[in-house]
């Protein structure tokens, strides 16, 4: 069992959930609660990755971080080596990739508030970061923990993207996903089949302990 590729895997994907829930809380609140009539073009961007081939947008980021490239080479200035089959150009694809699975959880919640709790806190005065922080995210915790999870779990998969752009580099860029796809290239079916069942295992895991902590089995029960 290829124990580097599944921390690296692991480790990638808690990077990745953790930057997406700060970036997707602010595209989406702006998605719910903006009132311009070409918000759908800003949907659609978002909800690109969904069915756009993982190739295609793995081969697209490959070309905008290249070494030609005005990000490449900013890369390259800064650091001293490229962006390209690097550990950071998995982060960056993956956060492109899973950007829908954190957004879409958070704006289903957000969409379900009472807009009067919004307008009575605007008329008393409250700002909108007080508002958000004190009303709007206590009460989507739930699509926040559900948008976490599903960018975590879905960045933890990932093959086509992660090839496409980091390549195949043990220890730097080699995620579970490629180590498998290698063990069944080289006929190591033993070796394919306990790590797939380790990752099955943990993906597991993750979601059961999610379900478990959106039931609320704490909360206190109404009277009768």
């Amino acid at each position: 069992m290829d124990w580097t590729a599944i921390a690296l895997s692991v480790e990638l994907a808690a990077i990745v959930a953790g930057i997406l829930l700060v970036i997707a809380l602010p595209i989406a609140y702006w998605l719910t609660f903006t009132r311009w009539r070409g918000k759908f073009l800003v949907e659609a961007v978002v909800a690109l990755p969904l069915v756009l081939p993982p190739t295609v947008l793995g081969f697209y980021v490959l070309l905008a971080i290249g070494s030609r490239s005005p990000i490449g080479r900013l890369w390259t200035a800064w650091t001293g080596h490229g962006l390209a089959f690097t550990f950071e150009a998995l982060v960056l694809a993956s956060i492109l990739y899973s950007l829908p699975f954190a957004v879409q959880p958070i704006s289903a919640a957000f969409a379900q508030l009472d807009r009067s709790l919004l307008d009575a806190s605007a008329t008393l005065g409250a700002s909108s970061w007080r508002t958000f922080t004190r009303i709007v995210l206590p009460l989507s915790v739930e699509g926040v923990i559900a948008g976490a999870v599903l960018s975590f779990a879905h960045t933890l998969g990932e093959f086509g993207v992660v090839l496409m752009v980091g390549g195949n580099l043990p220890g730097v860029t080699r995620t579970v996903s490629i180590a498998i796809y290698d063990q069944v290239q080289g006929l190591q079916y033993d070796a394919a089949t306990r790590t797939a069942f380790a990752l099955v295992l943990f993906s597991f895991a993750v979601l059961a302990a999610v379900y478990a902590l959106l039931r609320k089995p704490w909360s206190v029960a109404p009277v009768q």
